[in-house]
């Protein structure tokens, strides 16, 4: 055997050539318009596409950055501790917030019934007012 006499096994497959119209029809599988449609396209830079979608109102980019406080209700502190002084280590130990980091705020839900005392936490105005009518104090 020489080599002017070896063949192929199997046909050479032509490759697609995108985009010459034939019979694919006029826009041959590229479909219409825009970037992907064009001969040497190349996708936008990702902050151009970024920017484009920052919307432009003014003020709309400047949201607060600071986590809500975690709320605490006078009932929740009545049922479940048993202390007189309440702090966040206090709340921590008895499993009514979870990290030791979040800002803490007492609201007036519900009625205390004994005087405690609290201290290094947030308290509402009516939820002070109702600790001091019932003997307690916030430090």
């Amino acid at each position: 055997m020489q080599l002017h006499q070896l063949k192929p096994i199997h046909k050479n497959k032509n490759r697609k050539r995108i985009g010459r119209g034939g019979k694919r029809g006029t826009y041959s599988g590229r479909g219409l318009k825009g970037q992907k449609s064009r001969a040497g396209r190349r996708i936008k830079p990702a902050t151009r596409e970024m920017l484009s979608r920052l919307p432009k109102l003014r003020g709309v980019k400047f949201r607060t950055l600071k986590p809500k406080a975690k709320i605490i209700n006078l009932g929740d502190l009545e049922r479940k501790l048993e202390g007189d002084i309440i702090d966040r280590r206090v709340l921590i130990e008895s499993g009514l917030i979870k990290k030791s980091d979040e800002e803490i705020k007492i609201l007036s839900e519900g009625e205390p019934t004994r005087a405690f005392k609290v201290s290094g936490l947030k308290v509402s105005k009516k939820a002070r007012e109702k600790i001091e009518k019932a003997g307690g104090e916030i430090l």
